[in-house]
């Protein structure tokens, strides 16, 4: 599972750096500046769990069951939120009508919350050691 999890974070990040720069350069004539806002978002997001999953395959604090879970949340969450925001951020360019699919936003959003939320329990039940702090 854990060879899955850094190919797909690795994956998700080389995407966000492309499709990060497609909308830098490729999308800054073409769509507003609210609309390449909300696409950055996308991105940032699409970033941010690609590292989360780079930290999940490669953590002996998180068990096994958590990881995969987390690891689905994460993909899908990130499909959902960062998805759905390109698809609306470029809804102008297309002959598709991507506001029919806005809702399933903040379902990628509550999918990627749920992920951090296994991720706090798992370390909540980390037995404690003798840390010198």
């Amino acid at each position: 599972m854990n060879k899955t999890i850094l190919v797909t974070a690795s994956l998700l990040g080389v995407l966000s750096i492309i499709i990060g720069a497609f909308g830098a350069h490729g999308l800054k004539q073409l769509i507003s500046n609210e609309s390449l806002q909300s696409f950055e978002i996308g991105v940032r997001y699409q970033m941010y769990h690609a590292l989360l999953l780079l930290f999940v395959g490669n953590s002996t604090f998180i068990k096994v069951k958590t990881k995969k879970i987390m690891y689905y949340l994460i993909v899908l969450g990130v499909l959902f939120f960062s998805g759905s925001i390109y698809g609306l951020a470029t809804n102008s360019l297309s002959n598709i009508d991507f506001k029919t699919i806005g809702f399933i936003t903040p379902i990628g959003g509550l999918l990627l919350i749920l992920a951090w939320g296994l991720m706090i329990i798992d370390f909540i039940k980390l037995p404690p050691k003798n840390d010198n702090y």
